[in-house]
């Protein structure tokens, strides 16, 4: 949950900081006002327009702003290496170099007729919020935008930077609270970069998701999106958005009908072809259905994994969250995302540490023992695993150290030391070995069994984990005929809840280590009919093609990057009837869904899943159907 958030991200704030009332300072006025201001309207002040209220922007920002927010200002957050070649030619070149000093001179000067100034203050209108969770305003139809603002609020805030077309701001004073707006409960929520959104009611947080995944899916991928009658949503959230817990998940794995309480909305994904042909028929005329946002009737306490960078003060050791925009270590006693259990393990960990002069590391020198404290909690079984990263293989007292840790937390089931000994930011070296106990730890998502090492990744939402892969299973509508292609499946997760529905699953990953896991996972249990084969899906898939594997559904679940291209292509020419797009992206997966439409498939349906509370994250799963017409 660490954020590699950008320097602006220093000036977000508690919901609760801006104070009512507060005098003003200088504050900004347009052309306009300025020749108004005898006649005293406005005071001086600068607002612009009102706000829709639902969170959407798209309408009221110029396309050059919305593609950047879009893309989180990637351009100015790396190098980019065409940007980088471009500047290396200009650097062999005293011409260009002074003629690029001059274009830099001139873009200053143009900005000193921007409607607002660095240290301005100024009263705007919120009318959105982009994916960062930033409060978005105009003036003058100037982008800024304002951690901790939200849509449908008025507020006072003091300008931080300026750029050509958009600026940052820092919140000041809530002029007029949005009625989505609650005092976050978290005591460090403000300098935390864990979270996004505690200071928004998680109805709102739901209603936001699912209207961020329609602006995309518009905006990026040129979907018609369904009237949100026809979609039976609505502008916020219900109890319908909630699943009470992931026994109605492991309902639909053992019966594949799917309980009322973990769906928004009726689906229309059927295993009848006549019925497919029906949803292409209504989603090309109508739009793609994007239902509510399934949400947790309890959004709070459901991660079970911590990930602790960890520090030094001159009290000892520290260890929490990194600090917004920065490296520097929040130190945390209690966590109120994380499961009580992970607070426990690394609380005794800090005090262990302490009490016997363990050295933490420090990035700068490269010097000190201790990195991270990783703890993992299997939900169902109760068993935890703990693994503490060290540069370097020798821990002083160790016996002393995990002989502590057994006597005050007995359900550990396994103490492991990871080796990482090199100058990166990468939490898990390449050796893991174990101190006590066992090697890895048991879980169970739905009725499926894991086992979980040290490095092997695993979903760390247990609860919509099963709601997230119930939804998988249902838009695949396996009838137990299937052949199925698991693309980027990791440890075998999903590979193994097809198998139990379908005739044979193909999964592929390039990770060797995750596919030696979802190997003994399937041998775990006793499923024959899925097979595992390390690898880029882009590689292996076309591979298998040629050896007469024909695949009726193929599901992907990339990274934030999304699918390969080469990926794509391959889905293109396979043709399978169905593909279920699982994505942790709106952005790449909107991009990729417009891949897939214009070779000929149509979109059916979205179903957003909330899967991290209080951040901006959304995942969904989306069921495509071949367009026979084609």
């Amino acid at each position: 949950m660490t954020s590699n958030r950008s320097g602006r991200g220093k000036s977000r704030r508690n919901a609760a900081a801006p104070v009512q009332g507060k005098p003003q300072k200088k504050t900004v006025q347009s052309k306009k006002e300025q020749g108004q201001s005898q006649g005293g309207a406005g005071k001086g002040q600068l607002r612009i327009g009102i706000g829709n209220g639902n969170g959407n922007f798209d309408g009221n920002i110029k396309d050059t702003d919305r593609n950047k927010m879009e893309k989180g200002w990637g351009a100015r957050r790396s190098s980019g290496d065409g940007q980088g070649k471009e500047r290396g030619a200009q650097r062999s070149s005293g011409d260009v170099r002074e003629q690029h000093a001059l274009n830099r001179n001139r873009v200053r000067a143009e900005r000193t007729d921007l409607p607002v100034q660095k240290n301005d203050e100024a009263v705007i209108d919120i009318i959105g919020m982009n994916h960062d969770g930033e409060g978005v305003g105009r003036v003058e139809g100037f982008t800024l935008f304002v951690p901790g603002a939200l849509p449908g609020e008025k507020v006072r805030v003091k300008v931080l930077k300026t750029k050509k077309q958009y600026g940052y701001a820092k919140l000041l004073e809530i002029v007029q609270a949005s009625p989505d707006r609650i005092a976050a409960p978290c005591a460090i929520y403000d300098q935390c970069g864990g979270c996004q959104i505690q200071h928004m009611s998680y109805e709102a947080q739901l209603s936001w998701k699912r209207q961020h995944v329609v602006d995309v899916l518009e905006r990026i991928g040129k979907l018609s999106v369904a009237d949100s009658t026809s979609a039976g949503t609505e502008s916020g959230a219900n109890e319908n958005t909630t699943t009470e817990s992931g026994n109605q998940a492991a309902q639909v794995l053992a019966t594949g009908v799917e309980a009322d309480t973990a769906s928004a909305s009726s689906s229309a994904v059927s295993t009848d072809p006549n019925t497919d042909s029906m949803s292409v028929n209504l989603a090309r005329e109508q739009g793609v259905v994007v239902h509510p946002t399934l949400g947790m009737s309890e959004p709070w306490r459901y991660r079970n994994k911590a990930q602790v960078p960890i520090g030094v003060t001159e009290g000892g050791l520290v260890g929490g969250f990194y600090a917004r925009g920065s490296h520097r270590i929040v130190d945390m006693d209690t966590c109120l995302i994380q499961d009580e259990r992970n607070d426990e393990v690394v609380a005794r960990v800090k005090e262990i540490g302490r009490m016997l002069g363990i050295s933490a590391y420090n990035e700068e020198t490269g010097r000190g023992l201790l990195r991270h404290v990783v703890v993992k909690t299997a939900f169902r079984t109760g068993e935890m695993m703990l693994v503490l990263v060290t540069n370097g293989r020798d821990i002083p007292h160790a016996d002393a150290w995990v002989g502590s840790i057994r006597e005050h937390i007995p359900h550990v089931a396994s103490i492991c030391q990871n080796v990482n000994t090199k100058r990166t930011n990468v939490i898990f070296g390449d050796e893991t070995r174990v101190l006590w106990g066992r090697d890895v730890i048991y879980d169970y998502i739905g009725n499926v069994q894991f086992a979980i090492s040290a490095r092997s990744f695993y979903q760390v939402n247990p609860v919509q984990t099963e709601v997230l892969y119930s939804k998988t299973v249902e838009y695949a509508g396996l009838t137990g005929k299937e052949t199925v292609i698991d693309a980027y499946c990791g440890i075998g997760t999903i590979s193994l809840f097809l198998a139990q529905h379908a005739d044979q699953v193909y999964g592929v990953e390039i990770v060797k280590e995750a596919i030696e896991d979802a190997r003994s996972n399937a041998l775990l249990n006793n499923m024959r009919n899925v097979k595992f084969e390390v690898g880029a899906s882009e590689d292996v898939i076309p591979a298998w093609k040629q050896q007469g594997i024909t695949p009726d559904v193929i599901v992907v679940d990339p990274p934030r990057k999304g699918c390969d291209p080469r990926l794509l292509d391959t889905i293109l020419e396979m043709q399978p009837e169905r593909v279920v797009y699982v994505s942790c992206n709106p952005s790449t997966l909107a991009r990729d869904l417009r891949i897939l439409e214009d070779g000929g498939y149509r979109t059916v349906e979205v179903q957003p899943v909330d899967m991290f509370p209080h951040t901006v994250h959304v995942e969904c799963v989306v069921v495509i159907y071949r367009d026979k017409k084609y």
